[in-house]
């Protein structure tokens, strides 16, 4: 073979490796450029889809210019190509590559629903209802009615954890309230085991209940200790709790924003005013800090406290202090 046919065929093969150079480096640049969204999007895997199919998904919407680069690095990057059914979220800045890594680790989304301490199941229930990423709303009534079943409760009130609360799309909203139904269990028995001494309950529930009653009397920290440590005070000693709060709640949809005196006199089985002892259940979901409170009271000797009308309360020993703080912060006299 002549010189000059080998040196041919040299300038054939290296100009062969630099269009190769040239187009491998082109592909890998198209694998690297960020892809055209200009706020975070929402894109979804469904069963069977592919990745190949995902890529040419996402060029026919624009979200790529080119789809050629990635196809090459699903040759080299097999595993790359194993995404995961679901709900994605890709955000401006992102590349291709990145998004085909996002699809393959199974990261989905992460929704919230916000369920607060202080409110009632059935609120908590309308809240749940209208979540739009939460499924299966419609039976969400049949299949609390089994849970209370499974654990021998007629009323979810009191019995879940407040929180804010993730979840993928299409989480089953029984899903949430399982998981928070778990979370109150194990914190509670957590606090019952440490426990004040010589407390009026019988059993975790009851101090459940009582926790309930000292959500709905204030909305300050601070107090809560306080508070619990009157209305342990008054069982001890046989005592009445008179707890607005827990009227209304007997009241139910007949509460209209004002307690009447026919209201107090009223017997339902939350009258405080008429019956001794603890409602039969809790009257609103309870946060840790109200549980901490029922199960840890203030050392106190008082027995009685009123609104000062600023969100704190006057806490009295005597009935006769209680009366002046009265006539001083309600009746302003």
């Amino acid at each position: 073979m002549s010189f000059r046919i080998v040196k041919w065929l040299l300038g054939v093969i290296l100009l062969g490796l630099v269009v190769v150079g040239a187009v491998a480096y082109h592909l890998e640049q198209t694998v690297h450029a960020p892809i055209n969204v200009t706020t975070a999007q929402i894109i979804r895997v469904t069963s069977g889809q592919s990745a190949n199919g995902m890529l040419n998904q996402m060029r026919n919407q624009g979200v790529i210019e080119q789809n050629l680069g990635l196809k090459v690095r699903l040759k080299l990057q097999p595993e790359l190509g194993n995404i995961k059914v679901g709900t994605y979220q890709i955000e401006p800045g992102m590349t291709g590559l990145d998004v085909l890594t996002l699809l393959s680790s199974g990261k989905e989304l992460q929704f919230t629903v916000s369920l607060i301490e202080g409110l009632r199941w059935q609120d908590w229930q309308q809240i749940l209802l209208t979540t739009p990423s939460l499924s299966q709303q419609e039976h969400l009534s049949e299949q609390v009615n089994t849970l209370l079943k499974s654990i021998k409760h007629d009323s979810l009130e009191g019995l879940l954890m407040p929180d804010t609360y993730a979840f993928t799309e299409n989480t089953p909203a029984i899903e949430i309230v399982k998981r928070a139904y778990t979370q109150m269990q194990v914190f509670l028995e957590e606090q019952w085991l440490n426990r004040a001494l010589d407390l009026p309950y019988d059993e975790p529930y009851q101090a459940l209940i009582m926790a309930s009653i000292v959500e709905k009397e204030t909305g300050l920290a601070s107090e809560r200790p306080h508070i619990a440590g009157v209305f342990v005070n008054r069982l001890n000693q046989n005592m009445r709790l008179q707890t607005d709060p827990t009227v209304i709640y007997g009241m139910g949809e007949n509460f209209d924003g004002d307690i009447r005196r026919k209201d107090l006199r009223t017997a339902t089985p939350y009258n405080t005013y008429v019956i001794k002892g603890l409602p039969p259940t809790p009257i609103a979901m309870v946060g840790k800090h109200a549980v901490q409170a029922a199960l840890n009271p203030l050392n106190t000797e008082d027995l009685y406290f009123v609104s000062k009308g600023d969100g704190s309360h006057k806490f009295s020993k005597t009935l006769r202090e209680h009366n002046q703080a009265v006539r001083q912060y309600q009746l302003k006299k």
